[in-house]
């Protein structure tokens, strides 16, 4: 199925292993972002273009660097469903 979108998509990782729960990212950017209990952290993995400058300020604030972020360019073919 092609993808709707039509801007870059930003895809997210966390690395759970080096995540404490500090819940600094579900502060700054709650639209991708959510502790579930004082522990878990639940994120969405591919966020909008709009969402990349709380994204930043999100890995930016992480104390143990566990939010991994990067833009990827969605191909014409994709978007438009042509081969």
């Amino acid at each position: 199925m092609p993808l709707e979108r039509t801007d870059p998509v930003v895809r997210i990782a966390v690395d759970l292993n080096r995540c404490q729960g500090y819940a600094q990212c579900a502060f700054l950017a709650p639209d991708v972002f959510a502790m579930h209990g004082e522990e878990a952290l639940l994120y969405v993995p591919e966020a909008d273009e709009e969402q990349r400058e709380q994204l930043a300020r999100a890995v930016a604030a992480c104390p143990v660097q566990a939010i991994l972020v990067d833009a990827v360019d969605v191909p014409a073919e994709a978007v438009s469903g042509a081969r």
